[in-house]
């Protein structure tokens, strides 16, 4: 019952869009003539075209003056959406020209969005996402799932929040005491069962304002191939790699009882298949387990042990591009195409579980039915639930947030010598505490605006008396108990106003609202700014007597005066000092060192005004579409290994109509991630290089 009704209501809301489609475009061809000559010309001179296009100045390589038509619009996708973007968030006209009303600004920006949809649908392509090899966060779980393994492959700090047992999303709920800890805490977390003799190869490079699964970034230099060679034989040679800790031992690497070198191949053949179907993402042909299976019967042949025969058949699959390598097949048609039911089996699991498909998986997809929409929607119930979960929690948050940046935070230790406690540090606590937000999230089905405005939060002891007093109780390097703790003050909780986030956009001395800004643009709007020129004037210190009475804002206004300086800090600059009450370790101040009140007030996206910190939260939230939206083009740039392309603009407004109803949730959310076409579709079309 409960599926007919998605299905009527889906079917009711499609019928609806296409509907609509039909209006607007029956609108679009009547007004055509009058669009371009009445709406868009007469604002491009009067608000654009001395930067874009008048007397030979093309600010951004963008040349208004240039366009004739709608035509000549609706053939350049990305300029329909830079314009969008520019006039939604207010940063055009810029500050020194006449204002756009609400009215028009409003008008212009449904306008171009119906000639960015008609554009998108005339181009019929999609992104190509690139052939990249897995990280070695996904190369451990891979492995650790291939064989079963009841111990780590090796240790990585990339796992940023470790769980003492409570990560349980079957339950929906997250209890209200958990136990964590954190690698960078110590030795003391490393303190696990991990295979001896194994070590990693070097962590992965994230892409910038992007995550370290990046097929743009992943690449497989032959000295890193080499590399694999020699991990993959480390893996299986190691003697902690045996019947107790490999789960698949008895009916891989075991020899049958009694049988002879002449029935051996009987034996060999169906375990390698079995293997390398699992191992490669999809059933192997006749001609790669011939191979194999030639390989392993020549070394029994030889004198080897089936043992250790099998074990330098799985070396050798361990390093074969068909396993290190996450790929589409290509196609000879030049359109999106859908994805078979394998690329899809293996595009699910390492969104979520960072992974190769489990055997369910492999068999629907063997069956052709994992890409129906009630078996799908089925895996992705499964798959929510499941405990390998943890390892999305493992990468997508910390990513996201940008967390790894607290590590290498350093308080200057004269002024704030409670931050460190031996040779540890405060901040080791303060970034389990939104990760945790974040998995409670997930577990319990909330809406990700309480990842801007909780009611609640996890706190160690450390942290209670930190935000409380600026000092330390009770540290530990160890795992750590953190509550759930009921939030009274607003200024407190949420991904934003943490200390950790706080910690990590501050210097060893002072606050930095220009980084703060800059990473609520990236992390929280998903509209990174431009980097800053080569040759800007760093911010100067308050160590002479006419800047030490100065607030920072005011040391700030006359160091951004330069004109190519000036629109983005009229971007930044707000974000930032939004969280000015914030100090270098992230407890609360209302005045400097100097004496100075501290002023927060600002203007968000050039309509919200706040005065404090609470009211910034309120303005976001009130823009909760557009957060959902930068949340939901952060996700599917994770889950697709590849940067959000124009063409990507169509599935984002779906994901967000699909899910505004129920609040965005975020379970909900990630279905429709999965569900939406670039997810569901490939293009990848041969070129004359692959014939």
């Amino acid at each position: 019952m409960r599926a007919c009704q998605v299905f009527f209501r889906d079917s009711i809301i499609s019928l609806a869009a296409v509907s609509l489609l039909v209006v607007s475009s029956s609108e679009l061809v009547a007004a055509e003539a009058n669009l371009f000559g009445d709406l868009l010309q007469p604002t491009f001179r009067k608000s654009c075209v001395k930067c874009h296009g008048e007397k030979g100045k093309v600010k951004g390589k963008v040349n208004l003056l240039s366009l004739r038509s709608t035509a000549d619009l609706t053939k350049k996708p990305e300029l329909l959406r830079d314009m969008i973007e520019a006039l939604d968030t207010e940063d055009m006209p810029p500050e020194d020209e006449p204002p756009l009303e609400p009215a028009k600004r409003k008008q212009l920006v449904t306008q171009l969005r119906v000639l960015l949809h008609e554009a998108i649908r005339a181009r019929g392509t999609m992104p190509q996402t690139p052939i990249r090899r897995m990280n070695r966060f996904q190369y451990s779980n891979a492995v650790e799932d291939l064989f079963e393994m009841k111990l780590e492959v090796f240790a990585l700090p990339e796992r940023m929040l470790r769980a003492h047992g409570y990560f349980r999303p079957e339950t929906g709920k997250m209890p209200n005491k958990v136990r964590a800890g954190s690698r960078p805490l110590g030795k003391s977390q490393l303190i696990g069962r991990r295979l001896a003799g194994v070590a990693p190869f070097p962590q992965d490079l994230r892409a910038e304002n992007g995550f370290d699964n990046r097929g743009d970034h992943l690449t497989l230099s032959p000295l890193l191939l080499e590399s694999f060679l020699h991990l993959s034989r480390s893996i299986v040679d190691s003697p902690d790699f045996g019947p107790k800790t490999c789960g698949i031992w008895r009916k891989f690497f075991a020899p049958p009882p009694a049988t002879s070198k002449e029935k051996m191949a009987e034996v060999v053949r169906p375990r390698l298949k079995r293997f390398l179907t699992r191992a490669f993402r999809r059933p192997v042909d006749d001609a790669i387990l011939d191979r194999y299976a030639r390989h392993v019967m020549a070394k029994i042949e030889s004198g080897a042990s089936l043992t250790d025969s099998m074990k330098s058949a799985a070396t050798a699959a361990l390093a074969s591009p068909r396993f290190l390598y996450l790929y589409d097949r290509a196609r000879t048609i030049k359109t999106a195409q859908p994805l078979d039911d394998f690329e899809l089996a293996s595009r699910l699991s390492f969104f979520l579980w960072g992974s190769i498909p489990d055997q369910v998986l492999l068999d629907l997809a063997s069956e052709g039915k994992l890409h129906q929409r009630k078996v799908l929607s089925e895996q992705l119930d499964r798959m929510l639930n499941d405990r390998k979960l943890k390892r999305f929690c493992d990468s997508f948050p910390a990513q996201w947030l940008q967390l790894e940046r607290i590590i290498s935070s350093v308080p200057d230790k004269k002024r704030y010598p409670q931050f460190y406690f031996g040779r540890y540090r405060s901040s080791m606590h303060m970034m389990l505490e939104p990760l945790l937000l974040f998995e409670t999230v997930l577990i319990e089905n909330r809406s990700i605006i309480e990842l801007i405005d909780p009611k609640f939060s996890y706190r160690s002891k450390l942290l209670d008396k930190w935000y409380q007093s600026g000092r330390r109780g009770g540290g530990s390097v160890g795992a750590i108990d953190f509550r759930r703790t009921p939030l009274t003050d607003r200024r407190q909780g949420g991904v934003i106003t943490n200390a950790a986030v706080m910690t990590m956009t501050s210097g060893p001395t002072r606050s930095h609202p220009i980084t703060r800004g800059a990473w609520i643009a990236t992390v929280i709007f998903n509209n990174p700014p431009d980097p800053p020129p080569a040759d800007a004037p760093p911010l100067p210190e308050a160590n002479t007597p006419d800047l030490k009475n100065l607030t920072l804002r005011e040391r700030l206004d006359a160091h951004r005066q330069r004109a190519d300086c000036k629109g983005c800090h009229a971007k930044i600059d707000p974000l930032g000092f939004a969280l000015e009450n914030y100090g270098p370790t992230g407890v609360w101040r209302d005045k400097y060192e100097n004496g100075r009140e501290v002023d927060s007030a600002g203007v968000l996206l050039g309509k919200h005004k706040f005065a404090n910190v609470v009211e910034f939260k309120d303005a976001i939230v009130s823009e909760k579409d557009r957060f959902a939206r930068a949340f939901a083009k952060h996700m599917l740039s994770f889950a697709l290994g590849r940067q959000i392309g124009v063409e990507d603009s169509l599935a984002l407004d779906r994901i967000l109509s699909m899910t505004a109803s129920d609040g965005y949730r975020l379970r909900p959310l990630i279905k429709q991630v999965v569900l939406s076409k670039p997810f569901l579709h490939k293009f990848t079309p041969v070129t004359s290089a692959d014939r």
